[in-house]
């Protein structure tokens, strides 16, 4: 089963018309998802109710430091000061000296120290909107999610959510990072770096050119078929370890 989620708590950035594009490119593609797609913006309720519980624990604290006064790890400069709510703050979590393992299901055995590599991280930021690496962790355990496969760009983020996991006693599903797609600078392709949009006229030449950056080896008969023959070789056939080793794909 696969579910389909949009992350759009980051309002600042989300662009009109963005969603219908995104539906209209799985489909195109022949990536049709299960059940009823689920929206972020609709579980500002249950992200805020959590946050207030962890204050009230105090697992939490309110933060009062702009970009301009941090460095990469956080000092705990507010960890132990009382700010006022009336005040503008953002949410830390304190971390401890745990160590946070995981066996990815490409990148092998993961390990790290959350409070000496990243700190007290944020979970809400000053502008009001919560975090990715909170958001998620509620989002996985409500949709039941048990495998998350996604960019190996996101593979620094995912022992903070295993952190937050381990605190709020919630289950850590199977991750798997798989390599990104780079251009000639190695910058990640994106709207940032002004990468091109997908051309959608030919999908079953879209499907096969990422099976051949993707290492899968298609035969080179399979780049004439339709989407739905294309997809069901890549189902029957994949092989997730001609990715081993493999950081990023320069296209």
């Amino acid at each position: 089963m696969w579910k389909l989620r949009f992350d759009d708590l980051d309002t600042p950035r989300n662009v009109s018309g963005a969603t219908d594009s995104i539906l209209q490119t799985l489909e195109t593609l022949g990536l049709y998802w299960d059940g009823e797609i689920d929206y972020q913006s609709r579980h500002l309720d249950d992200y805020h109710a959590v946050l207030a519980e962890l204050l009230a624990h105090e697992k939490i604290y309110r933060c009062r430091c702009s970009r301009k006064e941090l460095i990469d790890i956080y000092a705990q400069t507010c960890r132990n000061q009382s700010i006022s709510a009336t005040e503008p703050h953002s949410l830390r979590i304190k971390t401890d000296a745990r160590q946070i393992e995981f066996a990815d299901g490409l990148q092998g055995h993961i390990s790290q120290n959350i409070a000496l590599q990243h700190g007290d991280f944020i979970l809400k930021r000053k502008d009001n909107i919560v975090a990715y690496q909170f958001s998620v962790v509620l989002d996985d355990t409500r949709q039941a999610v048990n495998h998350v496969v996604r960019g190996r760009d996101l593979l620094n983020e995912t022992p903070k959510q295993i952190y937050l996991q381990q605190i709020l006693n919630l289950s850590t599903p199977n991750y798997l990072h798989v390599p990104i797609l780079v251009d000639a600078k190695g910058y990640k392709l994106s709207k940032q770096t002004l990468a091109m949009a997908v051309d959608l006229t030919a999908p079953n030449l879209i499907l096969f050119q990422l099976l051949c950056w993707l290492k899968q080896n298609p035969p080179i008969e399979l780049k004439h078929e339709n989407v739905s023959k294309i997809l069901a070789w890549a189902i029957a056939n994949w092989d997730i370890t001609r990715l081993c080793n493999i950081k990023q794909i320069l296209i």
